[in-house]
């Protein structure tokens, strides 16, 4: 009877001494590298070659075929709206004009024939002295006749316009890009003559590859560098990303309009290299170390949260992985701290210390518990 006595009280004596032992040691919070979404240095800034374009390239052509007798400009030459760029041997289409000028003077001689017969017939079949079919038949000549002369008059205006189409003319104000015709060459109708860059918006034409292309969007922030300017970052945005890949690079042609406060650092056919972020504008951003494997198979990171210190699993979805980082679509904030790495050796609810990378703390500390009242009572 006197061991189990012995024995009891032995137990109950660990019992209090393994309770007490519990109370005088809590758990130490441990260190975690922490950051918020989107602000990251995994997002990455690709560069990517380009060349100083007009955003208006007009190529220049003639609206009829001819012999290209004489050219007013070079490349390089800025010209004026209405110059005159270039001539045809325009002989043969005054030839035509003349022709036609002659065929309007034939058809009215007959359309003017065709109405004093007209009227004539009229007044003697008033008189009963002609049948009514002979006037019609007269009538009918009338008509046939004025369509004559309005068809020779329009002939006319045809051959004359043909004429003047023989001179090329600047559509706009700007400088002539490039030529691709010399005098003495026979070019036909709507063939290339000259390309003029008009005056105004000035933009960097730049290839997107296709393996991120939805990485990129139209009206994205970007910065422009100037190979002879190093260091001196113009802003800019994308404008216009083609709907189809390049048949032969496969990638998608990119036009970037610069700001206007920028069109005067540039150059027509300067060389450019663009920078953009990888990552859709307003889209969060982690590091891939972030994102863990929760036990119903969904991604998941740690949350530190700011009033308490403890660790909270947070459900997210999240986009295609990236080289270092990895798009979240839903389930954190950008104001949320979340635990960047060494996700896999921690727990629910578990007191962290959060750090950025530079070692610091970045939250208030935790308030302390109200330690508790002394007891006034006798114990038994």
């Amino acid at each position: 009877m006197k061991n189990m006595r012995w024995m009891g009280g032995g137990l109950l004596a660990i019992a209090l001494a393994a309770c007490g032992k519990q109370d005088a040691e809590p758990v130490a919070p441990i260190p975690v590298l922490v950051v918020h979404a989107g602000t990251v240095a995994g997002q990455e800034v690709a560069a990517y070659p380009g060349e100083i374009r007009a955003r208006e390239e007009s190529p220049l052509s003639f609206r009829v075929g001819g012999n290209l007798i004489k050219r007013h400009v070079d490349a390089g030459q800025r010209v004026r709206k209405g110059q005159l760029l270039a001539e045809l041997d325009a002989a043969d289409y005054a030839s035509q004009a003349s022709a036609s000028q002659a065929q309007l003077a034939a058809a009215e001689a007959d359309l003017v024939r065709a109405r004093d017969d007209q009227k004539r017939y009229a007044t003697l079949a008033e008189q009963q002295l002609v049948s009514q079919s002979a006037l019609d038949s007269q009538t009918a000549a009338f008509k046939a006749a004025q369509g004559q002369a309005n068809a020779a008059r329009a002939n006319l205006a045809v051959a004359r316009n043909q004429a003047e189409y023989a001179q090329l003319r600047a559509p706009a104000d700007g400088v002539i890009a490039s030529r691709q015709a010399e005098a003495g060459q026979v070019v036909s109708a709507g063939q290339t003559v000259f390309t003029l860059a008009a005056d105004g918006g000035r933009e960097v034409v730049i290839a997107l590859p296709e393996s991120n292309i939805r990485d990129y969007q139209v009206g994205q922030p970007v910065q422009v560098e100037l190979w002879n300017r190093p260091g001196q970052l113009l802003a800019g945005t994308i404008r216009e990303i083609a709907p189809a890949a390049d048949a032969q690079g496969r990638t998608y042609a990119t036009r970037v309009s610069l700001a206007p406060e920028a069109l005067t650092e540039v150059e027509l056919g300067q060389s450019a290299r663009v920078f953009a972020a990888a990552g859709r504008q307003g889209t969060l951003q982690l590091p891939l170390a972030a994102v863990q494997r929760g036990a119903d198979g969904r991604s998941s990171v740690w949350v530190v949260d700011p009033a308490k210190h403890t660790l909270k699993a947070t459900p997210v979805t999240v986009g295609a992985y990236g080289v270092e980082s990895v798009p979240v679509l839903s389930g954190v904030n950008a104001n949320d701290w979340v635990v960047a790495a060494g996700g896999h050796l921690l727990r629910e609810g578990q007191p962290v210390t959060a750090v950025d990378r530079q070692n610091r703390p970045v939250l208030a500390p935790a308030a302390k518990p109200a330690a508790a009242a002394p007891a006034t009572g006798k114990g038994n």
